[in-house]
């Protein structure tokens, strides 16, 4: 997930939504196979696993700052390009700047309310203010890292003799050749995936000044944070009374580190990260802060979205004969899709309510309201 704010008004950008949704649509490929503007030779392709939005930004996709706001400064150290497959980078070579499908999407959005103003002073966000949230990530090449590694971890668990009440948990103890290519090659997607956040995140200001024909620095289009949310990393944590260095899984989850962590950007070390909880296309999104309580309950971490309520098949089902995309601008809500069943599959009625999900969380001290948003137009995969 990656928010970006802006200096911009939601008043002065309503007369301009449909060109801005438009111009995103056309500037950022998106959906099933789509196709980025960057063809990367395998010895490029081996630097971005390697650097990350590092490597991004070196070859001028954004600026230096945007890296403060990124966990881990858009970089993961000890990813290994040689334990990755050839079929993962013939996926990854074409895909590297695009949308994925499914429930990914660029939205622009308003900050519609504000529940800690100093907090969110901080984070750049006021009422009424412009942003654009990125919910994608590693595309084929990270799907096809995964599938190479299940099928060595399956291995693995007859190797070590381990037994698991369900396949979907194969695994590897840490510290065997196993686990360590697969940290490795998760290295490289993770790097891959914000080397890809960051690339949209070029085109998307080039996007926004071309439609509101403005300046960089009039824009103020700058990052918040980004964050992962399907990531495995090496972290200390108390454990009974005692420091323990632990690997932290976080999948569907996502990390919300308290104040004083030494892990956060300079700016934030204060305040804690933010913490980027997106809804459905048609309900809203949320910015929270990370809470010591969160590091002494769950590792430092907090939900990463509403979670469905309805498979794929049962939302096509209950979507069937509506007109989805008219249906939301009815609700002053303009939507851009690679395809209808995108839309279908993703209806709000999918998904719980983000807001509900979000109180339980900040009831629970686990991460803290600071901002929400709601969408003005949305681009789906």
């Amino acid at each position: 997930m990656r928010l970006l704010r802006s200096n911009l008004r939601k008043e002065e950008v309503l007369s301009r939504m449909r060109d801005l949704v438009e111009v995103l649509y056309q500037e950022i490929p998106s959906g099933v196979g789509s196709k980025g503007k960057l063809r990367l030779s395998r010895t490029d392709h081996r630097q971005l696993l390697r650097k990350g939005a590092r490597w991004a930004v070196e070859a001028g996709y954004g600026e230096p700052e945007d890296l403060d706001r990124i966990e881990s400064g858009g970089m993961l150290e000890g990813a290994d390009p040689d334990v990755i497959s050839d079929k993962a980078y013939e996926r990854g070579m074409a895909q590297q700047g695009t949308l994925g499908s499914g429930n990914h999407f660029l939205e622009i959005q308003y900050v519609e309310e504000i529940y800690d103003e100093r907090v969110a002073q901080v984070f750049g966000l006021f009422k009424d203010q412009i942003t654009i949230m990125i919910h994608t990530g590693s595309r084929g090449f990270g799907h096809q890292v995964c599938t190479d590694y299940i099928e060595l971890m399956e291995k693995a668990v007859r190797k070590y003799g381990i037994e698991l009440p369900d396949r979907e948990l194969a695994c590897a103890p840490f510290t065997t050749e196993e686990a360590q290519q697969y940290m490795g090659a998760m290295k490289a997607a993770a790097n891959y995936a914000w080397a890809n956040r960051q690339c949209i995140t070029h085109w998307c200001r080039e996007a926004v000044m071309r439609v509101m024909k403005a300046s960089r620095e009039a824009l103020g289009l700058s990052v918040v944070y980004d964050v992962a949310h399907n990531i495995a990393k090496v972290e200390t944590h108390r454990v009974d009374g005692r420091e323990m260095e632990l690997v932290v899984h976080r999948k569907g989850a996502t990390r919300a580190f308290p104040p004083g962590h030494p892990e956060l950007p300079e700016a934030y070390r204060q305040v804690g990260q933010p913490v980027l909880i997106p809804g459905d296309m048609g309900r809203a999104s949320y910015v929270l802060v990370g809470t010591e309580q969160a590091m002494r309950e769950t590792f430092g971490s907090t939900c990463h979205g509403a979670g469905r309520v309805l498979s794929r098949h049962q939302a096509i089902k209950v979507a069937k004969g509506r007109a989805i995309a008219k249906e939301l601008e009815a609700s002053g809500i303009l939507v851009r899709s690679a395809g209808k069943k995108t839309l279908a599959e993703e209806i709000s009625e999918a998904y719980k309510d983000i807001s509900n999900v979000v109180e339980v969380v900040h009831r629970a001290g686990l991460s803290r309201k600071i901002a929400k948003m709601r969408p003005l137009g949305v681009i789906k995969g």
